[in-house]
């Protein structure tokens, strides 16, 4: 018996290595460094942008659907991001980010259900940003450890991929497109 639970034991701690060297949080901004488009968060998060989304739940189906109109504004280095969702069971959420540009590509970023502040990185064609999340209370109020990656495509759509832990294990992924929609006159 002892020989399967070291062969067991083994097999565990090799993919836990390989999830640990190669998995979603592990990517990192410079990997990306250099490609194109440029992702520049004050030109592409400007503006109205139209968002629409899937999350997948702990098992991998789909707990939800959403669109969202979001609205970016700008001044300089700082930002805000207002956020509108509408989800798929009826229910409605609102967010209001404020973005804080460095010299450096780095940002930061509050709103008020994220526990104290979000940190990110533009580089390249992606932008990284990391957080905690209180949910809603009609979403169990949990608290998240967030990654999200943001890609650049070439016509100015961004692919956001989000993965939610809590305890260091991955709860939800959230994956969404976001497209500027033209200023309505």
């Amino acid at each position: 018996m002892s020989i399967i639970l070291t062969v067991l034991v083994i097999a565990l701690g090799g993919w836990l290595a390989f999830r640990l060297r190669f998995s979603f949080r592990r990517q990192s901004p410079a990997t990306y460094a250099g490609s194109e488009p440029a992702f520049d968060i004050r030109t592409h998060l400007n503006g109205p942008i139209l968002c629409e989304g899937v999350i997948y739940g702990p098992l991998g189906s789909v707990t939800s659907r959403f669109t969202a109109d979001m609205n970016g504004e700008w001044t300089g280095a700082r930002g805000t991001l207002a956020e509108s969702f509408a989800y798929a069971s009826g229910s409605s959420q609102e967010r209001c980010w404020h973005l804080s540009l460095g010299n450096d590509g780095t940002f930061t970023a509050t709103a008020d259900d994220i526990i104290g502040t979000a940190t990110g990185r533009q580089s390249g064609a992606t932008v990284c940003m990391t957080y905690r999340i209180r949910l809603p209370q009609d979403a169990g109020g949990h608290v998240l450890d967030v990654t999200d990656w943001m890609y650049l495509m070439e016509n100015g759509t961004i692919i956001n991929r989000s993965e939610m832990r809590k305890f260091g294990l991955r709860v939800a992924e959230l994956v969404a497109t976001m497209r500027p929609q033209p200023a309505h006159v």
